[in-house]
C-alpha cells in the first residue's frame, strides 16, 4: 500500500514554494487507497490556501481527525464549516473527551481559552458526522487504527501545569485524555501521526508498540519536547532507539534544541517536517 502524506501547515516555512504560508499549528493530508484523511487544521485557516496551492483538494476528505482540542490543531475547522468545504461524506474523528474547554493559565493567574473555536452542534449544522471515540484502539479500515486513551510508562514525561480544562467550576489539570493518534500499517511497519503528545511521545509509544502486531517504523508529527529539559531528551531519543524506530519526521512543538539532536542522532532517518513536505511510503 502506498501512502502519501503532506503538510498542509507548520510552524516552519516551506523550503521549496514561497508562496505557501506558515503558522503555529499543524495540518497534514493523507492520501492512501482506501481514504483520504485531515489530520489537523492549523490555527486559523490558512491550511485552506496552502492545500489549493499544493493540489490536495479538501472536498475529498473523507475523514478528518483532530489529535485534540487546542486551538493550533483545531482552529482551521472554523474556516472549513464557514466555507462549506467539506460535504456530507465526511465524518469527524476526534477523542470522547475532546470538546471540554481548554484554557492555558497565564503568569496573573488569569485564563486564556486554548480550546476550540466551534461546538459539537456546529459540527453537526454542517451535515457532518462525528465520531467520538472512547475505546482505546479503533479499528478506521484494514490498513489503519486511531489509538487513544495512553497509558503512563516512565517518570520524566509530565503533563504542563499551566495547561487546564474548565470543569465543575474549577480549572483541573488537563490529562489530555482526548488525544488521539493515528497508526497506518504499511510493509515497513507502522507508520504513526501525533499532534502534539501532551501526554509524552514516549508513553505514547511505548503503549502503541504493546498494541500492535508489528514495529513502529515512523513517526510524524509533534512531540511537545520544546519545553523538554536535557535528561528527558536524552531518554526520549533513547526510547525512539529501543523500538527500533527507524525514521523520524517531527517539528510544530518539537523545538529547534531538539530537532539538531534528532537530526544528530538520526542522520538520514530524520525528516524536517516542515510546510509543504511531502513524505510518501
Amino acid at each position: 500500500m502506498s501512502i502519501k502524506l503532506t503538510t498542509l501547515i507548520e510552524n516552519n516555512p516551506s523550503t521549496t514554494n514561497p508562496a505557501l504560508v506558515c503558522e503555529h499549528g499543524l495540518s497534514v493530508y493523507i492520501e492512501t487507497p482506501d481514504c483520504t484523511i485531515l489530520f489537523d487544521t492549523g490555527q486559523t485557516g490558512n491550511f485552506i490556501k496552502n492545500a489549493s496551492l499544493l493540489g490536495k483538494d479538501l472536498a475529498a476528505v473523507d475523514c478528518m481527525l483532530i489529535s485534540h482540542g487546542h486551538f493550533d490543531h483545531s482552529g482551521g475547522v472554523h474556516k472549513l464549516l464557514e466555507q462549506g468545504i467539506l460535504g456530507s461524506h465526511t465524518k469527524m474523528i476526534v477523542g470522547e473527551e475532546f470538546f471540554k474547554p481548554k484554557f492555558k493559565r497565564m503568569e496573573d493567574n488569569s485564563y486564556f481559552f486554548a480550546g476550540n473555536s466551534f461546538s459539537e452542534k456546529d459540527i453537526e449544522a454542517a451535515g457532518i458526522s462525528i465520531k467520538k471515540v472512547d475505546e482505546d484502539t479503533i479499528q478506521l479500515n484494514d490498513n489503519m487504527l486511531i489509538f487513544h486513551h495512553f497509558k503512563v510508562s516512565n517518570n520524566f514525561e509530565h503533563h504542563n501545569p499551566l495547561f487546564v480544562i474548565e470543569e465543575n467550576g474549577g480549572h483541573p489539570l488537563d490529562q489530555f485524555q482526548d488525544e488521539i493518534a493515528l497508526g497506518i500499517k504499511t510493509e515497513k511497519g507502522l507508520v504513526l501521526l501525533v499532534g502534539c503528545s501532551h501526554v509524552g511521545i514516549v508513553n505514547i509509544l511505548n503503549d502503541v508498540s504493546k498494541r500492535v502486531d508489528m514495529p513502529i517504523y515512523m513517526v510524524i508529527g509533534g512531540t511537545h519536547l520544546v519545553e523538554a529539559n536535557e535528561e528527558r531528551v536524552e531518554k526520549t531519543i533513547e526510547a525512539f532507539k529501543n523500538l527500533g524506530i527507524e525514521k523520524i519526521a517531527v517539528s510544530h512543538c518539537t523545538g529547534e534544541h531538539t530537532i539538531e539532536k534528532l537530526k544528530t542522532s538520526f542522520g538520514d532517518g530524520f525528516v524536517m517536517n516542515n510546510t509543504g513536505n511531502v513524505i510518501t511510503i
